[in-house]
């Protein structure tokens, strides 16, 4: 069970991602929103074509290549991401890696549609490949708290 990879909850969680942008594309025209918390959370339909909030918009190539070269790291430093929380930050990087990626290839930018607000703050639109992302980032941080571990042998 040790050199087990967990790619059956990377493509769920990219299946997720990709099921939730396919409802989007069909149910939402595009720049419209739905309000869910009138106020506080709507669905609303956005592309991107750079990183996370808009930035170096329109490139695309770039985040194809870039996030290819750290999937195919992470795949390769596999035994470095081992057990509980580490574990878990590398599948939902992965799975968050692998659905942005497919809409970029695929569409050529990536559909966002959750847009929360509080008041006058309005937070930039995501998905759920970006919140695999952004959770696996926040589990490598608390990770770096933890005492270290030696990397299982694969």
């Amino acid at each position: 069970m040790k050199r087990f990879v967990p790619w059956g909850a990377i493509l769920i969680l990219a299946m997720l991602d990709q099921l939730t942008k396919i409802l989007v594309l069909r149910l939402i025209p595009f720049q419209e929103s739905i309000p869910v918390i009138p106020g506080f959370f709507s669905l609303t339909h956005v592309y991107n074509t750079g990183a996370a909030f808009g930035m170096l918009h329109d490139s695309n190539l770039f985040f194809v290549l870039l996030a290819t070269v750290a999937f195919v790291a992470l795949v390769v430093m596999k035994r470095y991401f081992q057990g509980g929380v580490m574990q878990v930050g590398w599948i939902l990087l992965l799975a968050g890696i692998i659905g942005n990626v497919t809409d970029r290839l695929r569409l050529g930018h990536v559909v966002d549609f959750l847009d929360f607000q509080f008041g006058s703050y309005h937070w930039p639109s995501f998905n759920v490949a970006d919140s695999c992302i952004c959770i696996a980032a926040g589990l490598f941080l608390l990770s770096s708290f933890q005492s270290p571990t030696k990397p299982n042998e694969s």
